[in-house]
């Protein structure tokens, strides 16, 4: 009370400007110091902050006290829903705000009608993320609809939001209004692909479009062909995902390839699609096109590894790429061996995984030969690859010659073929990952191994490896003593290890 009685004199004394920059600080230090957020002039992050009904209430008092306000995130605050009209009103002072994020507030339908009439008095919004409200489907148009001609939004996120058809169509009217779009994320919203047609129809008028997000989005054949038709007036799209969506294998045949004039594009994501050996051959001809991808997942599709046209030896064509994700394709022996062969040509890779591609077991050398070349690679996973104790004497020898010293997550779970002997292996020679801050040797849930004849050399290693925060044991049998040792290794070497036993 002393202070606030001092800082009130204060206020008193001091001239109209200095008066109200003490109230900003009091005020708004006070609330934001409540839920433990920095104050700042700009940006009011109070995602996650756990947010009451009073809190609410004294959000809406000193929103006026924030006129140079760019940023605000109220996200993962359940209170929001439902009372967002007295905040809206509020947004007269707070003209410059550039961002709002509102995920997973519990919005409801009348929260967005109000948000939509908001919208003509913050003029500079740029980036409006509404995520993870499931009553915001049916009632997409009420926002759209309010969103005038030549409105300055670059990024609109509506993640799992379950849109509907009719959301699907409104948002394909607003398209053509708002040309300077630059990222737009529908994921996660299963029955939108029913209007993608009209969606894709209209992608014609966002040229400077970057980030295009259409996971789990129910998209079908004859839409994703009316999507490769958009692809010609998108030049500078960067990202494009398409994952998830079973229904698009057998698409890319019936296409007419725009894809392969996406020269910009980075990041291509294609997991899970169903794609057929048909698809396979025509992306074997278009991938390799895209001159700038650095990252590309075609993880669960089984035609990739059984492909005759194989595109994974034309990877070499892409000496950008720095994640390439294969994770259950059925790899066989000759597209494996195509993948070791094009490695030796992608010098800046840095994630690959070939986890559930049991063709690995016994042939790992043939990968780590190519990049053993390079000292780049941070993440290998090999997850349930059939590794047998060869590939782990292997593994251990490239990693003590030095080449994988950059080395940061590596997964080698639920490979069951590896002896006591092979583990003790590989335990005495990856003291040089000095880098490595994840390791999983974990077993599957099923199984019950006991695992003295190698927990020495365990406790040796991470000795060694001193960035080393994750360590997963899980399925493997641990007696009381080596539970004991486990649980103290961090107090006995000042660590903070998590380990999962």
């Amino acid at each position: 009370m002393n202070n606030f009685k001092a800082e009130a004199q204060t206020m008193k004394q001091a001239p109209p400007d200095a008066a109200e920059s003490t109230v900003f600080h009091w005020r708004v230090k006070q609330l934001l110091e409540k839920l433990n957020k920095q104050p700042s002039d700009k940006v009011l992050d109070l995602n996650n902050s756990a947010m009451n009904t009073t809190d609410l209430k004294e959000l809406i008092a000193i929103l006026p006290l924030l006129p140079d306000l760019e940023e605000m995130d109220l996200s993962w605050n359940d209170f929001v829903g439902g009372a967002l009209q007295p905040l809206t009103h509020q947004f007269s002072h707070t003209q410059k705000l550039k961002v709002l994020r509102l995920n997973n507030c519990r919005l409801m339908p009348k929260d967005v009608t109000f948000l939509g009439e908001a919208l003509e008095v913050i003029p500079c919004l740029e980036i409006l993320d509404l995520s993870w409200n499931n009553n915001i489907g049916g009632n997409l148009s009420s926002l759209t609809q309010k969103i005038p001609k030549g409105y300055n939004l670059k990024t609109l996120k509506v993640t799992d939001c379950s849109l509907t058809m009719e959301d699907g169509n409104s948002l394909a009217q607003l398209l053509n209004r708002i040309q300077n779009l630059e990222e737009l994320d529908l994921s996660i919203n299963k029955n939108i692909g029913h209007s993608l047609k009209s969606i894709a129809r209209e992608l014609k008028y966002l040229s400077g479009l970057k980030v295009l997000n259409l996971h789990m989005c129910g998209l079908k054949q004859d839409g994703f062909q009316c999507l490769d038709d958009a692809f010609q007036y998108l030049p500078e799209l960067k990202k494009l995902d398409v994952s998830c969506n079973k229904e698009i294998g057998g698409g890319f045949q019936s296409s007419d390839a725009h894809l392969a004039n996406l020269s910009d594009l980075e990041i291509l994501d294609l997991h899970q699609c169903r794609i057929t050996e048909e698809d396979m051959a025509v992306l074997t001809q278009i991938i390799p096109l895209l001159s700038s991808l650095q990252e590309l997942d075609l993880s669960s599709n089984k035609s990739v590894g059984l492909s005759s046209d194989n595109l994974l030896t034309r990877l070499r064509f892409l000496p950008k790429l720095k994640s390439v994700l294969l994770s259950n394709c059925s790899l066989q022996q000759n597209s494996f061996a195509s993948l070791a062969e094009a490695a030796l040509h992608l010098p800046e890779l840095k994630i690959l995984d070939l986890s559930w591609n049991k063709c690995v077991g016994g042939n790992l050398k043939l990968i780590l030969k190519a990049l053993s070349l390079e000292a780049e690679l941070q993440e290998l996973r090999l997850s349930s690859c059939s590794l047998v104790d060869k590939d782990l004497a292997c593994l251990a020898l490239v990693v003590q010659d030095g080449p994988l010293a950059k080395l940061q997550k590596l997964d080698l779970s639920y490979n069951q073929h590896i002896s006591d002997q092979g583990w003790a292996t590989f335990y005495q020679g990856i003291g040089a990952l000095e880098q490595l801050s994840e390791l999983d040797v974990s077993l599957r849930p099923v199984s019950h191994c006991d695992c003295e004849e190698w927990f020495g050399q365990l406790l040796a290693a991470l000795l060694k490896l001193p960035m080393l925060s994750d360590l997963d044991l899980q399925g493997w049998v641990l007696s009381k003593r080596q539970q004991k040792q486990l649980e103290s290794f961090n107090w006995d070497n000042e660590r903070k290890i998590r380990i999962d036993f």
